[in-house]
């Protein structure tokens, strides 16, 4: 995961191009996870940190350790840290890197999704729970059972049910899963057991919550991303094929997977009628941003719905020291997504 190269770049310029600023300047942020629990914002996002790891393609230099719970009154409203909210060193089961995390919220509980590096070198995703929607969150002793690579995001239905979708390429290992059980052959490979060319391209996966919220009521399955002709993507297919940062938001009815493809840095959407899929891609949501990765969310609020993302801007290009930001996304009469350019004009 080289550094992109930015000597071109005037930061002073961009910032004046860019479509918004960072909400959190005290820090570095990413990966936000925004979700209006009680007519308010909160976003949880990872907590960028510079722990002096080289630099690779596994990810090894977005080493975090913490998150931290950001609150906003509305989308134009100042940001609020609520400071720490779980510790790596809180949780039994994790060694390190705690990337990117999502919340839900049922009965009363707040709920704290996250993934972890555990002792053996191999990432799950645990959870922590809270009486507060800004913690601090206690951990679960284990990992969820059957959970493996990165990225969880949890959607709330309308019928009061919950599903998770995870998954990441390269450094989040989800290729080291294809045949059910993790493969440890070549551990310092990102690319080792990645399909290639015409092959499909990996999919995420997803399993329905228990009611306790804890763990899998089922088998998690694959989330299949479909063309035009209701074919999977295939692996070559590097602009649109699904790399990590599942999302899933609701829309008049439509379900809108969305997703980042990884060495490609677009936010891209699928749409389908069931939270299970299949999703057909629909097309780009954020071109690239300044920085390697790309992650985002999606929620509504008071009527109007709004992208969360992050770039390196703030730090001047420095790939794992990013910002969160916010800009509002436009949904077309046919159900598509306006493309956003972050720093200029929306096509």
């Amino acid at each position: 995961m080289p550094e992109d190269p930015i000597d071109h770049i005037d930061f002073d310029e961009l910032r004046e191009k860019a479509i918004s600023q960072p909400l959190v300047k005290h820090m570095y942020t990413a990966d936000p996870s925004a979700h209006v629990f009680h007519g308010k914002i909160y976003i949880y996002p990872s907590h960028d940190i510079d722990a002096g790891e080289a630099f690779d393609d596994l990810g090894s230099h977005f080493a975090m350790e913490d998150y931290h719970v950001i609150s906003m009154e509305s989308p134009l409203a100042d940001a609020v840290d609520h400071g720490l909210a779980l510790h790596v060193d809180h949780v039994p089961w994790a060694q390190k890197q705690m990337w990117a995390p999502d919340a839900a919220h049922r009965n009363g509980k707040y709920y704290l999704y996250f993934p972890a590096k555990g002792y053996d070198g191999i990432f799950r995703i645990g959870v922590a729970i809270s009486d507060s929607p800004t913690g601090p969150f206690v951990p679960e002793k284990e990992a969820i059972k059957g959970s493996f690579s990165i990225d969880p995001a949890v959607f709330e239905d309308e019928d009061g049910s919950y599903y998770m979708y995870f998954g990441g390429l390269w450094g989040g290992q989800l290729q080291r899963w294809r045949t059910g059980r993790f493969i440890a052959d070549e551990p310092d490979s990102p690319l080792a057991h990645c399909p290639v060319r015409k092959e499909p391209a990996l999919l995420p996966f997803m399993a329905k919550m228990s009611e306790d919220m804890l763990e899998f009521a089922e088998e998690p399955r694959a989330v299949r991303i479909l063309d035009e002709k209701g074919d999977l993507l295939l692996a070559e297919d590097n602009d649109r094929r699904f790399f990590e940062a599942s999302w899933l938001h609701k829309y008049k009815g439509t379900y809108y997977f969305s997703y980042s493809t990884g060495d490609t840095h677009n936010i891209c959407y699928a749409t389908g009628e069931s939270p299970y899929g299949p999703f057909t891609y629909g097309g780009r949501i954020l071109n690239p941003v300044v920085g390697w990765t790309s992650h985002h969310s999606i929620c509504e609020f008071e009527g109007n719905w709004y992208l969360f993302y992050h770039d390196s801007s703030l730090s001047k290009g420095v790939t794992h020291l990013r910002s969160i930001k916010v800009a509002e996304i436009t949904h077309r009469p046919d159900g598509s997504i306006e493309t956003i350019d972050p720093y200029g004009n929306r096509t």
